[in-house]
């Protein structure tokens, strides 16, 4: 889930600024849309920490691995399908009635969600409010863009950018603010309705996209509507303009064909659609496969994995995670037109592999340094209370929290110092009870650890890695990468391949964890993100300051970075000498 603002200039924010002081409809229309982004944003944030408190009032949750994950990467199944519905609504019924539907959509899940008497309620909402935000995640963006004057659009696109993340940190701000509150995920969850009622509100009384509507023949009303955006001397330049452009859809569109099976067959034979699939694909693809978002629908039970078990304080320590992701969003764009798409993917990447690597190592060095099981605080809770596996096992004084975990049953911290030895029990929800009310820790996620805030840190310089190369540039890559007329159809694949991608990785990660344990997890992720650095540089060329017809030409001629380039040298050479000669 991981989205991104598109690039624009320092002029561009500049003349943004003026812009909206001369004229406040055009900052409302933005923000207004970009409501979108923050119901985005906060989705994805707010279930890390609901889940926390859906384990403790489900025990089934709290004891199907699977179950957990359903209910976090359902939203994400639920956004692939509302993005294809988004882009036929966009087309039917106008950009403005998609994100009152997607408003519609949203509320509602919020509601089933808030009031779920049951984990697959819980599931149905997910999957509404899923496809609320795939419609929005493409509608909002497309609206604020058609109805923007052409000098300032890279600008307000942005403002939907960080309303992502502005979203999730919001999510981890309502989160914490509702830890000590009866019905905690349910508020948490129900809350999403509030943003979601508002834009509704905001966009009855806000126009259509007037491109949309020029392109119904309703030109007159798409000229009003101008008036009100741009400048009175501005206004038949941009009628002109936006007729120019349609014009060239049209003709676009007889030579591509109009249906998907068409474009679809015309875009693989085409050689330079190919190889910008190639990138767009493998950029989206690499972005969901570093594990972003593990530690977006995961971080407070990642935080507990490193050895923190309060809820609350989860809480607390990811909400950095996710103030560290918005500015990482803001650095990139500073540096993405200075240092370029390409560079800044690599460097990104480099980053996230020490980052993963470490905190690999730190997981593992928690893991064998964990605190013993002792065998007389475990009997003291009684027969009935102590974990089966471990009564069972031919050597209890080997045991530690470590293996009680895996065994799947809980540990009670010794009450004097959690470092301390103490109890392996049945992971139950009567039985963690009695522990916390003898005023000691329950551990059923990871074990105490005296280097677990090293972990959090470790887990913020993941983030300041990952925001501003790969959260942000594989979105702007592929808004420039493919030729105008499969523009659409190019970003709309590799936006496919985004999605799927973070279903895959939504959908595996705690059952990794159970398997491999959280270091095991943490190097595998470590491992295809050294697979994506080596594809992003074989496939990945540099779209930093080139027209869209130089890009074109670029594919059409091939990119081979060092050393595969050494023959595709020798090639041209020989090409010139023929041409001299």
């Amino acid at each position: 889930m991981e989205g991104g603002p598109q690039a624009a200039s320092k002029t561009e924010f500049t003349e943004c600024w003026k812009r909206a002081r001369g004229s406040p409809y055009i900052m409302r229309l933005a923000l207004s849309a970009g409501l979108g982004g923050l119901l985005f944003g906060y989705d994805t944030g707010v279930i890390s920490g609901a889940l926390l408190y859906i384990r403790e009032d489900f025990e089934q949750v709290d004891k199907k691995t699977w179950l957990q994950e359903t209910i976090v990467s359902m939203a994400v199944a639920g956004a692939i399908f509302g993005a294809a519905i988004g882009g036929w609504m966009n087309d039917r019924v106008g950009r403005k009635k998609s994100i009152l539907v997607a408003d519609v959509l949203f509320f509602i899940g919020a509601i089933v969600m808030a009031v779920a008497p049951a984990p697959w309620v819980i599931i149905i909402g997910r999957i509404l409010v899923g496809l609320g935000v795939g419609m929005a995640s493409m509608t909002s963006p497309l609206y604020i863009s058609e109805a923007s004057p052409a000098r300032i659009r890279g600008a307000l696109v942005c403002i939907n950018g960080l309303l992502i993340t502005g979203g999730q940190f919001l999510s981890y701000l309502i989160n914490l603010a509702f830890t000590n509150t009866p019905g905690t995920w349910r508020y948490m969850l129900g809350v999403a309705g509030a943003p979601a009622l508002l834009q509704f509100i905001l966009m009855l009384s806000l126009p259509e996209s007037p491109r949309w509507l020029f392109n119904q023949g309703m030109e007159e009303q798409a000229k009003d509507i101008l008036s009100r955006i741009y400048n009175p001397s501005e206004v038949e330049d941009e009628m002109r303009a936006m007729q120019e452009s349609i014009e060239i859809e049209k003709k676009e569109e007889e030579l591509v064909g109009r249906n998907l099976g068409e474009k679809l067959k015309g875009a693989f034979a085409n050689k330079v659609v190919r190889r910008g699939l190639y990138a767009g694909i493998t950029v989206q693809v690499a972005q969901q496969f570093v594990g972003i978002n593990t530690v977006m629908y995961y971080s407070p039970t990642i935080v507990q994995y490193a050895g923190i078990a309060s809820n609350s304080t989860a809480l607390a320590l990811s909400l950095v995670t996710s103030g560290l992701n918005a500015v990482g969003s803001i650095i990139s764009m500073i540096f993405i037109d200075r240092y370029g798409r390409r560079r800044l993917m690599l460097i990104s990447m480099i980053g996230i592999i020490v980052c993963l690597i470490v905190l690999s190592g730190t997981f593992l060095h928690a893991a064998h340094h964990a605190p013993a099981v002792s065998n007389q605080d475990t009997l003291s809770f009684g027969a009935n209370s102590t974990c089966r596996a471990y009564t069972n096992a031919p050597n209890l004084a080997s045991w530690s929290c470590t293996q009680c975990l895996q065994a799947e049953c809980a540990f009670c911290a010794n009450g004097q110092s959690e470092f301390h030895p103490g109890a392996c029990l049945v992971s139950d929800k009567s039985i963690r009870g009695e522990c916390r009310g003898n005023h000691r820790v329950w551990f059923s996620s990871g074990c105490p650890s005296r280097i677990g805030l090293l972990a959090v840190i470790i887990l913020g310089l993941y983030i300041l890695a990952y925001a501003p190369g790969m959260g942000t540039v594989p979105w702007v890559l592929n808004s420039e990468i493919y030729p105008l007329r499969y523009r659409g159809l190019g970003g709309g694949i590799a936006a496919v391949s985004n999605w799927c991608a973070n279903l895959v990785v939504s959908e595996t990660f705690l059952t990794l964890t159970k398997a491999l344990g959280s270091a095991g997890t943490f190097l595998l992720f470590a491992g295809f993100s050294f697979i994506g650095l080596l594809f992003i540089y074989a496939l990945v060329p540099e779209t930093k300051g080139l027209q869209f017809e130089e890009v074109e030409k670029m594919l059409q001629k091939g990119f081979r970075p060092y050393p595969f380039n050494k023959n595709k040298k020798q090639d041209d050479d020989k090409v010139g000498e023929d041409q001299v000669a």
